[in-house]
């Protein structure tokens, strides 16, 4: 697999192509994300978008899209392809014939006896992008029209005409300039060679994004086009067109574009491919790098931050900037408790009672297998002390460490485990009480904790800590039912909840796990008979009557089925790593074809990523958001578990 390929026969098939996306991505939060085809399905698409950190930190569409009409003897031939009420319009798609992603984004049109090659990338080191067209075959003189749409808004909203917004264009080198509102930079549109650019400003209404239409939200929108570029282009001497905040010299455009392709490492293998898109996550924000969850609406979540980062990061041998990361998550933590969701306008949401155990979790899988290393493990101490002695000490709301050293979790109303999806301002799986898998990543903190306070001699810690994972040994055995031969998911109020869900998963993969080896297998032969799919690992049992098997519709529908049957490809990394320490060499082959089973996912939903859920059923369909940063991470995992075994 050394590129992602498509023909003329997948391209011009709608129901084919447009599913399928490209997101690029630069370490300032600025990325591109369309379909293959170029028609934008969502209101997160576009092929310029950054964040505004002036208005509110969040990430706003500047450029929406561009469309490129060849004209040729009087005859005009458009290449784009916008979606409105009824129709397609134009149908440039029509005219595709090659689509390739290894390094940069290609597409190649035919038009008669004109061949255009399209290429599309973002640079790394400021919010621009740079589209370079070249023209491979023609047989008489041949001119390029491209139509900006642009749209100066948030990801999260739809642009509508109006009144307010300022049509005047600006003047720039071989282009316009563009400020449709006045709390919004400046934006630069600029060709690497001579040009006109005629001022049309026009409104485009009713642009539609079916995708926000099959997710029940608002999906028409109206985008400006201010005018138009027209060029002559010839055989052998590309056109270069860039978009972004600061006037550039022109001159240099076309140097530039050949320099950063030239820069681009090649992606061959799958993993190969997994690792370039770990590096999209990570991104520089003002309080030092971090890692967001997904693409394209997600912003930063604590606790899929912290799982993510060992794939990410310490598989590609970045321990330094696993370091920074986790610092600049500490200046996050308010309290013992890290937020678990930073959405784009509003303030962090710290309610989890995981997501400080996955931090702790994170510092240890940076400590190495053993978790011994003191360096790292003293780097991180203060935090882990705090969280520790927070949950201790009841200061925490909602959650209680009892008498038999068990952590309970419950405030009415509220979704405390990763398992938080609300309907109607109410939990769906609330999982009140005990929850199996919080107890065990208490279990594996308070494990890990003791023997860094051992090591580094904190009598402090030691004597605050003494006791309490002997007690934890014992009151575990709770969870556990013999005749089942599997862990309850969660007790409340004296009663278990057996449903088979992938938690207790979770419990039997820690470093640190109360249980026997002969439970583990018990529960791993449990999960991998009910919850185990090609694409991961079902959020509940398809035997029960809850059971939802496709993750589709409203956001009422999703909601009802993000963690009732839902499949979770992250939750593959606890599985390989459970099944690799009880099998040892003899399991390597079954975890290896876990991985050969994405080499199709490739080729679906994001190119090269993979997606944050898929259908509970087969054919196990993508969905939800294109690219999630513990998909990924933990699929790299996996590889290094295999590396390294044995």
């Amino acid at each position: 697999m050394s590129s992602l390929l498509f023909d003329k026969t997948q391209l011009v098939n709608l129901e084919y192509s447009l599913p399928k996306e490209i997101i690029l991505a630069n370490p300032d939060g600025a990325y591109s994300n369309t379909t293959i085809i170029g028609c934008n399905t969502r209101k997160y698409h576009g092929l310029l978008i950054a964040p505004v950190r002036s208005i509110d930190g969040g990430r706003h569409v500047f450029l929406s899209n561009l469309h490129e009409t060849v004209i040729q003897h009087g005859q005009e031939f458009n290449l784009g392809i916008n979606k409105y009420p009824g129709e397609y319009n134009p149908k440039g798609h029509k005219y595709a014939r090659y689509f390739e992603m290894s390094p940069v984004v290609k597409m190649v049109y035919r038009v008669g006896g004109v061949v255009l090659q399209k290429e599309l990338l973002l640079l790394q080191d400021e919010a621009r992008i740079m589209v370079r067209y070249t023209l491979l075959e023609a047989h008489s003189p041949t001119t390029l029209r491209l139509k900006p749409f642009l749209a100066f808004r948030s990801i999260h909203a739809l642009s509508k005409s109006n009144m307010f917004a300022n049509m005047r264009i600006g003047k720039a080198n071989n282009g316009f300039s563009s400020r449709l509102y006045s709390e919004y930079p400046e934006l630069f549109m600029q060709t690497s060679r001579k040009s006109s650019f005629t001022a049309a400003p026009d409104w485009y209404l009713n642009v539609q994004y079916p995708k926000e239409e099959i997710r029940g939200y608002e999906h028409d929108e109206d985008l400006f086009v201010p005018g138009f570029f027209e060029m002559p282009i010839r055989q052998g001497e590309p056109v270069v067109v860039t978009a972004g905040f600061n006037p550039t010299p022109t001159n240099q455009l076309s140097r530039k574009f050949d320099a950063v392709v030239k820069d681009n490492e090649v992606r061959g293998s799958m993993i190969s491919m997994l690792s370039h898109s770990a590096q999209l996550f990570i991104q520089n924000r003002e309080k030092g790098p971090e890692i967001i969850s997904g693409y394209p609406w997600f912003g930063r979540w604590g606790r899929h931050s912290f799982i993510a980062l060992p794939g990410l990061v310490l598989s590609r041998g970045q321990k330094e900037l696993a370091v920074t990361i986790l610092k600049t998550m500490e200046k996050r933590r308010k309290g013992a408790v890290f937020p678990d969701h930073s959405p784009d306008f509003t303030k962090p949401v710290h309610r989890a009672a995981d997501t400080s155990l996955w931090f702790i979790w994170a510092v240890q899988q940076l400590c190495g297998p053993e978790g011994k290393s003191s360096e790292y493990f003293n780097t991180f101490s203060g935090s882990i002390y705090a969280i520790i002695s927070a949950y201790l000490e009841r200061k925490v709301d909602g959650i209680q460490i009892d008498e038999r050293g068990l952590l309970h979790a419950y405030t009415e109303g509220k979704a405390l485990t990763w398992m938080d999806s609300y309907l109607d301002g109410k939990p769906v799986t609330q999982r009140p009480g005990y929850a199996i898998e919080i107890n065990a990543l208490w279990y594996n903190a308070v494990c890990f904790a003791e023997a860094g306070a051992k090591h580094t001699q904190n009598k402090r810690m030691i004597k605050k800590l003494s006791g309490l994972k002997e007690k934890l040994d014992e009151s575990m055995t709770m969870f556990w039912d013999d005749d089942r031969g599997y862990l309850a998911d969660y007790i409340f109020e004296d009663k278990a909840k057996w449903d088979v869900r992938p938690n207790m998963l979770l419990a039997v993969a820690m470093p640190c796990s109360p249980y026997s080896d002969e439970q583990k297998n018990a529960v791993l032969e449990v999960v991998r008979q009910e919850l185990l799919t090609d694409k991961g690992i079902r959020s509940l049992s398809p035997r029960s009557a809850d059971f939802k098997q496709s993750y589709e519709g409203d956001h009422h529908k999703r909601d009802l089925a993000y963690h009732q049957g839902t499949v979770w490809p992250w939750l593959l990394g606890s599985f390989a790593g459970a099944w690799l320490k009880i099998h040892g060499e003899s399991g390597r082959s079954f975890v290896a074809g876990i991985l050969e089973n994405f080499e199709e996912e490739m080729l679906e939903h994001g190119l090269g990523m993979v997606s944050e859920v898929h259908d509970g059923s087969p054919p196990h369909r993508a969905c939800g958001a294109i690219a999630f940063a513990s998909s990924v991470g933990e699929l790299l995992r996996i590889q290094e578990l295999l590396t390294n075994l044995g």
